[in-house]
């Protein structure tokens, strides 16, 4: 298992993807991830459950719901984008997640999807969006989080949300969840398969190329509103995530208006 800190939850992040004989292996992001088939028949396994889809049937995958993909045969498009887009829906399942994650998506909204495009209108985004929710929503059964499916995933996911830009340490995290900092560090490691350091540290990459890429922050102002105490230590970090200097990745990502 491994976290994409590209696919940020934060903002107005969206992004689209095609792809042919697909397989991509257990792993989780921030942001919600529509997937629909064009052709063919893929599977797609979301917490354990899996689901075989074709074209007329969409998988929604909620923000850090662990999920892989695999087809043979099969051409599909992803639709990635964040809670903020459909902020209304967001704030509707708040606390809460969905019995099963398939579900019928009309030919209509396939072509809607395919005709968006990732520098587009953010209104044309929201809207199109919006109506895949809603087709969701329709069907869909949700329950609450408990801590029997995945609650304590959850708790670290929603510590280092709200602790990663100062102190996210083991001992801060298990004082305030009650668990021993040894018992949290195999439990997240047994369940996601990378160590919450690890996943500390690509949680701060993924603020960092939301910042190098949409703010006009200093590298510095990046690194320390990211979590990181020394810009050396940022450079490091950031080189090894993402393959670029910070100032590279901004080249090549930084947005204009």
């Amino acid at each position: 298992m491994f976290y994409q800190y590209n696919h940020s939850g934060v903002s107005q992040y969206y992004c689209k993807e095609y792809g042919k004989n697909f397989n991509f292996p257990v792993h989780l992001h921030q942001s919600y991830e529509l997937i629909t088939v064009l052709s063919g028949e893929m599977t797609v396994t979301v917490n354990s459950k899996e689901y075989k889809i074709k074209r007329g049937e969409g998988v929604l995958v909620f923000p850090n719901q662990l999920h892989s993909l695999e087809s043979e045969n099969c051409e599909h498009m992803l639709c990635i984008f964040s809670g903020e887009l459909v902020k209304a829906y967001t704030t509707k399942i708040s606390g809460r997640r969905p019995e099963k994650n398939k579900f019928l998506l009309p030919e209509s909204l396939v072509t809607a999807i395919d005709t968006l495009s990732d520098d587009g209108s953010v209104l044309a985004k929201k809207g199109v969006l919006y109506l895949a929710c809603a087709e969701f929503d329709k069907t869909a059964e949700y329950r609450e989080k408990s801590e029997m499916d995945f609650g304590l995933l959850d708790k670290i996911f929603s510590f280092v949300e709200k602790n990663f830009a100062g102190e996210c340490s083991l001992k801060k995290l298990g004082l305030e969840k009650g668990y021993s900092y040894s018992y949290i560090s195999r439990y997240f490691k047994k369940t996601t398969g990378i160590t919450i350091n690890t996943y500390i540290n690509q949680y701060r990459i993924s603020n960092a190329c939301y910042m190098l890429s949409n703010t006009n922050a200093t590298v510095l102002e990046c690194a320390m509103e990211s979590g990181y105490e020394s810009l050396r230590s940022f450079n490091r970090n950031f080189m090894a995530h993402t393959g670029k200097t910070p100032t590279e990745y901004r080249k090549i990502n930084k947005k204009t208006e």
